[in-house]
């Protein structure tokens, strides 16, 4: 095992949903990259897992990271551990990645929970396509950028949020996409496991009643598509007849509903003349 990055999925909640190659990873490594290394040491006790383990999250130093590539390229091998769920999405082990594949080491991924996939699976919502969108910003001019530059995407939408932060959320969300469909998930796999599936403005409702408690998973409803329809070159000369009857000259008949259906004002017209 030696020489290489092991990204490893551990629990988002329950410190039984490990893997079994996740613990035997854990114990054949040489060194442990944690996000949080109380959290991990709790994990690590419950296996009975004793294995050296150093800090490495969003504050670490680029010395820090560099580090422990120095230490890979020296033939030792690396677990890199996240507070829950899969390393590097939405955190700092997406750094520490890019500097294997940098150095031309090899990275072995031992996929484990992940809250996003979970939330989306028992949202009762659209499944077939979703976009994960993290945590907004807590900078209004770009949590409002980015509200705004996702309002219209028909896919189900994924977000993280803390629970102090949660009702000024909904109503920025609600400012934004209207009132849409919402699985408000919280504390998956513990047990207070909850999902509470309503309407932005009944979650706001909810929650103004009611302190939010717990780490949340908002799976959101997509855009709803705008059915357009299919106008034909028949259906355009159709119109053009229509507006002839009203009293309309042909030429500006033919200009008008050029520009209203994208056909050229040419082509209706000659359809119009060959028509005896």
């Amino acid at each position: 095992m030696a020489g290489y990055l092991y990204v490893v999925g551990t629990p988002i909640g329950n410190l039984g949903d490990i893997t079994l190659r996740a613990l035997d990873t854990l114990k054949e490594v040489d060194f442990i990259a944690a996000e949080d290394t109380r959290l991990t040491v709790k994990l690590l006790n419950k296996y009975e897992i004793k294995k050296q383990i150093i800090s490495y999250h969003e504050h670490s130093t680029k010395e820090c990271a560099e580090g422990i590539i120095k230490r890979i390229l020296n033939d030792e091998s690396c677990a890199i551990v996240t507070d829950a769920g899969m390393p590097c999405i939405s955190d700092p082990g997406e750094v520490l990645v890019k500097l294997c594949y940098e150095n031309n080491i090899i990275v072995k991924v031992v996929p484990g929970a992940s809250a996003v996939v979970s939330a989306l699976a028992i949202s009762g919502l659209n499944t077939s396509r979703f976009a994960f969108e993290g945590f907004l910003s807590v900078t209004k001019k770009q949590r409002f950028e980015h509200l705004k530059s996702v309002a219209n995407d028909t896919h189900t939408l994924i977000f993280y949020e803390a629970p102090h932060k949660l009702i000024p959320t909904l109503k920025d969300m609600l400012e934004y996409f209207g009132d849409r469909q919402i699985s408000l998930c919280r504390e998956l796999t513990k047990i207070y496991e909850e999902v509470i599936r309503t309407t932005f403005s009944g979650a706001i409702a909810y929650y103004e009643n009611k302190t939010p408690k717990g780490e949340y998973v908002l799976v959101i409803e997509g855009a709803r598509q705008i059915a357009t329809e299919v106008i034909t070159i028949e259906d355009a000369v159709d119109k053009v007849y229509r507006l002839v009857e009203q009293g309309i000259k042909t030429t500006d008949a033919c200009k008008t509903i050029a520009k209203e259906t994208g056909f050229k004002k040419s082509d209706l017209y000659s359809i119009i003349q060959e028509k005896p």
